[in-house]
């Protein structure tokens, strides 16, 4: 049986910010599906695509771009995924959280670039999310991405909630599982020397590195499928 590929987004972003890679495994015949995540927190997140794909009848190929990269390290172990793609994202290692590895490079331009507002909690105190100055999500989130897409991309921005940067990864699943890795080499939001890290100490089984924005499934989603595809060929 073929691969399912399921595509994963990250922060500041939805579903929709996969389309041009999506269109792309369509028309190359594979089978796709492309879940919202809710960016509340890293557990929560993990939890809920780790359901989604194992709803699933048969093997799936969870991809992951940028914060859904830490999404899916949680979310791999379900027993039905073959195999793990990292576009511009998170490996991180079991107990790590998004703060701690990011922690350890010079911030990208993302940092200065961030907006903090308050969201009600039932029962409990305010959250608070997590969003890019729209004014700057086009240079520092969406550079490479046609102007007037940006621009949408910019005021339909999902927030990350700030919990998602301290939640600790309970497990780190491409310990078990055949990973790929894409390196953004011009990325703006986060540092690609992040990407070449976490990659590099999982021992990924290739990692390809990219001249591309953040937004590589954008700017260029020939290639980013290509490396879908390499994976989805390895496992079926």
């Amino acid at each position: 049986m073929a691969a399912t590929i399921v595509l994963v987004h990250g922060a500041f972003a939805d579903s929709a910010s996969w389309a041009p890679v999506t269109r792309e495994l369509l028309d190359r015949g594979h089978v796709v599906r492309v879940p919202p995540v809710y960016n509340r927190s890293l557990i929560d997140d993990g939890a809920s695509i780790k359901a989604f794909v194992e709803g699933i009848d048969g093997p799936v190929v969870l991809v992951g771009h940028s914060y859904g990269g830490a999404v899916i390290t949680v979310a791999g172990v379900a027993d039905n995924v073959a195999a793990l793609v990292y576009v511009s994202g998170y490996a991180l290692a079991e107990g790590e959280s998004l703060a701690e590895l990011q922690g350890g490079f010079p911030d990208s331009d993302l940092a200065a670039n961030l907006v903090y507002t308050p969201y009600p909690v039932a029962g409990g105190e305010p959250g608070t999310d997590v969003s890019v100055v729209i004014e700057a999500f086009p240079e520092v989130f969406a550079a490479g991405v046609d102007p007037k897409v940006a621009e949408v991309l910019a005021v339909s921005q999902r927030p990350l909630s700030a919990q998602a940067f301290g939640d600790a990864a309970p497990v780190a699943a491409w310990k078990t599982k055949p990973s790929w890795g894409i390196v953004s080499s011009a990325d703006r939001t986060i540092n690609p020397d992040v990407e070449r890290f976490g990659y590099g100490r999982a021992e990924f089984r290739d990692v390809i590195e990219i001249d591309a924005p953040h937004l590589a499934m954008h700017a260029k989603p020939t290639e980013v499928a290509d490396v879908i595809e390499k994976a989805v060929t390895a496992v079926s």
